[in-house]
């Protein structure tokens, strides 16, 4: 597994993951790179990519798709874009440290369709909780369980 990379859904990912992202590439030596469909700075690395898409929708989603294998990592919040990476047997981590996994992805759709159809019928579902330190360090910590992975 150690040619797996991680890819990021960077468009919506806070910063604060972005840099924990950014030491792990250069401690580990693994690939990252950010898909966005505008420029994203980066620190200068040979670990750390940017791959920049048109600003069609899900045309971030759709190239992230394309390129994941077996094995990577996906950074994102997209439950729809996490379901194909689980589909292609890839990982998928939340930027607040949820893991999600081919048996609990049903669900997580079904309940993301049904907070959709509210909202388009006008119902004031609210955003995305803040970040909180204890997001930060549940993220860090599914990432050092998957980079220790990667190398056994």
């Amino acid at each position: 597994m150690s040619n797996t990379q991680i890819w990021v859904d960077a468009d919506a990912c806070p910063v604060v993951i972005k840099e924990i992202l950014f030491r792990a590439a250069e401690r580990e030596g693994i690939a990252v790179t950010l898909v966005a469909n505008q420029p994203i700075g980066v620190p200068k690395s040979p670990h750390i990519t940017t791959l920049q898409v048109s600003a069609g929708f899900d045309a971030a989603d759709n190239e992230i798709v394309k390129r994941i294998n077996a094995g990577d990592l996906l950074i994102t919040a997209d439950i729809p874009l996490a379901a194909e990476a689980l589909g292609k047997d890839a990982l998928a981590l939340s930027p607040r440290g949820e893991v999600f996994d081919k048996s609990s992805i049903k669900a997580k759709l079904t309940m993301r369709d049904f907070m959709e159809t509210l909202r388009f019928s006008g119902e004031h579902t609210g955003g995305p909780a803040a970040m909180h330190a204890r997001d930060r360090k549940a993220f860090a910590e599914q990432l050092d369980k998957y980079l220790h992975r990667r190398k056994t």
